[in-house]
């Protein structure tokens, strides 16, 4: 056999990931009460999902959670249903943080890139005296990012009230901070975000630049 061929062959360190990820799968699916763990939802066994916080979380069907990724729900959520809504086909990169104190929806067909955070509260900061680590957290708002749409890497989403939607198809640029809903149909890239270029459906065309900073503003936080 030649060098390169050899160079191409898997390595069988590989196996032991594979099995580690089908047992803690096949553990998760058994004694975490989920309040849904659809079909050929895949998820990797270094992600940090707490058992007590399984009521309160929702796979739809073909869900991916790659490596280090954490499900956090800093409260008992004061609404009915689940805190975080996975909905069909979504994938989510590595190390990415999903904190929900009320509610955060992925539709179908989401996809993260590596490192994004997205919360639906922040921490609180009423008092300078006193510790940021002492204030607790804010009551927050709820996300809502709709089918088909890109985060990019780095990404930053966070809603500190009301309902924050990110509209469908929409792609969010690498290292943007996103506090403000998008429309559909949206390339959005920034600190703070702002809408670079957007989809007309109707026209069939794109807009650019300054003309659609203002949608961005005009949509509700």
């Amino acid at each position: 056999m030649s060098v390169a061929a050899h160079n191409l062959r898997p390595d069988p360190l590989l196996w032991t990931t594979r099995i580690a990820n089908r047992l803690h799968l096949a553990w998760l699916r058994k004694t975490y009460p989920f309040a849904g763990f659809g079909d050929k939802v895949r998820i990797h066994h270094t992600c940090d999902i707490k058992r007590p916080l399984a009521p309160y979380i929702h796979f739809g069907n073909s869900v991916l959670l790659d490596r280090e990724v954490w499900l956090n729900i800093p409260e008992s959520p004061k609404g009915s249903g689940p805190a975080i809504i996975f909905d069909e086909g979504c994938v989510v990169g590595r190390r990415c943080v999903i904190s929900a104190k009320n509610r955060i929806h992925f539709e179908r067909n989401v996809i993260f890139a590596p490192g994004v955070l997205v919360m639906d509260h922040n921490h609180a900061f009423s008092d300078i005296n006193a510790p940021i680590a002492a204030q607790g957290i804010t009551e927050g708002g709820t996300i809502r990012i709709e089918e088909g749409s890109w985060i990019g890497y780095g990404v930053a989403i966070i809603c500190s009230k009301d309902e924050l939607v990110i509209g469908r198809n929409s792609v969010i640029a690498a290292n943007s901070v996103v506090s403000r809903s998008v429309p559909p149909y949206s390339v959005v890239a920034g600190n703070p975000a702002r809408v670079v270029k957007q989809f007309d459906p109707v026209k069939g065309e794109w807009s650019f630049g300054l003309a659609t900073a203002h949608k961005l503003a005009a949509v509700p936080e």
